[in-house]
């Protein structure tokens, strides 16, 4: 097996080493994301017009596209340490396998008991909730790993915690659903027949599996009607992305301390935050003209915001009861077939994220389910580590990405999100193995349905 005498197999930070700020990558946009708009009056939300939803300090955050970094306060930095840093992993193993000259590196977010990265994000808005004195929050939550780490947080501060599930996933996730009533949540399937909302989905679409974008809607309208409860989002929220950022700069850091410059940066993409987290830093060297790097996207062909939605306004719920953010979006009507990447199964883009791209910053990849499942299988054969299927779309792309170099013989430096691990997604692995897994592609007339009925904003 070849290895680099100096570089380790895991590429562990020291707790002094660790980030003490967040890094808004808003900051060095020079073309900003677009303001998130009142569907009422198109005008710029104010932070009078989003506190009633979402925590005071949150929205500060969410508004504020010029402050470089953020402190992270003492006692999020304390909880970071219990699972941070987390390693940077060279991929010996897969290499050899795969007999490429590409160095390949992933930044593995899954050891701890949320089993992902969304912890990250999910202790900070649990902390500035208490701070404010709540009693409580409410969100959605696709595969389960963002609601199981709000769940965790909450539990931690002592705050009420209400969880609206996609219902394809609260019904192929049981034990990720338990995961969170362990830790004190509630948990119901969405669309339910709990909210005004979600009555009127149920009937507008009976059967539904459900998306994202539903189970947004239904938390906002618990969250709005019950004093004391704000409402808190797991991705595409600025907030978010600047939260997930400990990401991207932990893996600098680690990269800078062996001189390793990475050519290429593979994350999945479904609302942004693993991904927008994870390219930050290299983004912002992008930006500033300090450092070129190709970043890439990978998104699922059953939900092909990035490389087949409009850069338009849309509601971010399907309930049309948010505000409208500026994205790459399906439509705020559609609702994904029921793969079994819960967490990519969003009709829209981070505002971020999809500037960038629009901008040229950034491109972006669609692939199928059946060969990202076997890219999963390929990896956890030789890493010893089961995927997530989130991060199994990256997986895919990197090893395709490798094997371009064992063609070219280049010496790529790869690095790819690994956002967390895929134990609770033995019936989307039983299903591969018995060949029952299908592939889902939306028509163009598929998607120009519910694109067809995007709102009329003039801006």
């Amino acid at each position: 097996m070849k290895k680099d005498s100096n570089i380790p197999y895991k590429i562990y930070l020291e707790e002094s080493e660790m980030p003490k700020a967040w890094y808004n990558l808003r900051a060095d946009m020079k073309n900003k994301p677009a303001p998130l708009l009142n569907p009422g009056t198109l005008e710029p939300m104010t932070y009078e017009e989003l506190i009633p939803v979402f925590c005071d300090d949150l929205v500060k955050q969410e508004l504020d596209d010029t402050t470089p970094y953020f402190e992270i306060p003492e006692e999020i930095r304390n909880f970071y340490k219990m699972y941070r840093p987390s390693p940077l992993v060279r991929a010996y193993c897969l290499e050899e396998k795969l007999g490429t000259p590409a160095k390949i590196y992933y930044k593995f977010e899954g050891n701890n008991t949320s089993g992902s990265h969304k912890l990250n994000s999910a202790i900070a808005q649990a902390y500035y909730a208490k701070k404010q004195g709540l009693k409580g929050v409410t969100t959605e939550t696709g595969a389960g790993q963002w609601g199981t780490a709000l769940s965790m947080a909450c539990s931690y501060f002592d705050l009420d915690c209400k969880v609206y599930m996609v219902k394809c996933s609260y019904e192929q996730k049981p034990f990720r659903r338990e995961v969170m009533r362990t830790y004190g949540a509630s948990v119901t399937p969405s669309p339910s027949m709990d909210t005004n909302i979600g009555r009127k989905i149920n009937a507008e679409h009976p059967g539904t599996t459900g998306s994202l974008g539903c189970a947004i809607s239904e938390a906002v309208e618990v969250a709005t009607s019950n004093p004391g409860y704000r409402y808190v989002l797991g991705s595409v929220l600025n907030q978010v992305l600047l939260h997930q950022s400990v990401i991207g700069l932990e893996t600098k850091i680690a990269l800078d301390k062996y001189n390793i410059k990475p050519d290429m940066i593979i994350g999945c993409a479904g609302g942004g935050s693993n991904l927008g987290g994870l390219i930050a830093p290299f983004m912002g060297e992008k930006l500033r003209g300090e450092a070129d790097y190709e970043i890439v996207a990978v998104e699922p062909a059953s939900c092909p915001s990035f490389t087949r939605g409009k850069f338009a306004y849309d509601f971010c719920d399907t309930g049309m009861v948010c505000p409208l953010a500026k994205m790459k979006t399906l439509g705020a009507d559609f609702i994904p077939a029921a793969n079994h990447a819960g967490g990519l199964r969003y009709h829209g883009m981070s505002s971020t994220l999809s500037q960038l791209y629009e901008d040229g910053y950034m491109k972006a990849v669609a692939v199928t389910q059946t060969d990202v499942f076997a890219a999963a299988e390929e990896f956890a054969r030789v890493e010893g580590i089961l995927p997530a299927p989130e991060s199994s779309h990256a997986i895919k792309v990197a090893i395709d990405e490798a094997l371009k170099c064992k063609q070219t013989g280049e010496e790529k430096t790869i690095v790819f999100g690994l956002t967390g691990t895929g134990y609770f997604d033995m019936v989307a692995y039983e299903k591969f193995h018995d060949g029952l897994m299908t592939d889902y592609i939306p028509t163009d007339e598929d998607l120009e349905k519910s694109m067809s009925k995007l709102p009329k904003v003039d801006k």
